[in-house]
């Protein structure tokens, strides 16, 4: 079972109004372990970045100036997907940034049919009611997030990479949790089924009992 973890970064919040992909970050998974085998480009967006959305990424027009176009990277981009599921936080955000980057190749943007997990639904469902941002997902399954002063795509998609191994252990019930445009349910193949379990002796429970006796 092979599974692609993708984050982007982008010049501002709306595809629709001319922003563009700066970064990808990709991690693969297999059979549940997250491999050395990763996708990552800097991208020229030959345009200006906002100025909240560097303060997120701290990128600039500058830095970015001599990197490819998503036209160069997009053929290397789709070979290392493949036709994997994508582990995507917020999936819509990043989906529609990369059919607009397809629209503007004169691709059709329905040729991008792989499955998609969207982790911010998993992640409401499972804590339905807290926050469920990236940091406060780290937080809550104690993953070490203290190098991300600044959000970046590979780091942050190797973050999620661990999130969504902690939010799927032992879970069996996968129905909405994909993004709106496309079904994914996960199979029951891609659960770790070499947990063992040990149950308590006898003296065990007898101690129990009697701590709480006391």
């Amino acid at each position: 079972m092979r599974y692609i973890v993708l984050d982007t970064e982008t010049t501002g919040l709306d595809p629709d109004d001319g922003h563009k992909i700066i970064e990808v970050g990709c991690i693969e998974i297999i059979n549940r372990k997250v491999t050395d085998n990763t996708f990552h480009k800097y991208l020229n967006p030959e345009r200006e970045i906002d100025i909240e959305a560097s303060k997120v990424h701290g990128l600039t027009a500058n830095n970015l100036s001599d990197k490819p176009l998503f036209e160069d990277i997009y053929d290397e981009f789709l070979a290392y997907i493949s036709d994997s599921p994508l582990i995507i936080h917020n999936a819509p955000f990043d989906l529609g940034f990369l059919k607009k980057e397809f629209e503007y190749l004169k691709l059709d943007s329905n040729f991008f049919t792989n499955e998609i997990i969207d982790t911010l639904k998993l992640a409401r469902k499972i804590s339905p009611g807290k926050k469920n941002t990236l940091d406060a997902l780290c937080e809550r399954y104690s993953i070490d997030n203290s190098d991300r002063d600044l959000h970046g795509a590979l780091l942050d998609a190797r973050l999620l990479a661990f999130v969504y191994l902690k939010l799927t252990v032992g879970q069996h019930d996968f129905t909405e949790l994909t993004s709106d445009d496309t079904a994914h349910i996960i199979k029951k193949e891609c659960i770790n089924k070499d947990f063992k379990i040990i149950k308590a002796s006898q003296e065990d429970i007898m101690l129990h009992e009697n701590y709480f006796k006391n």
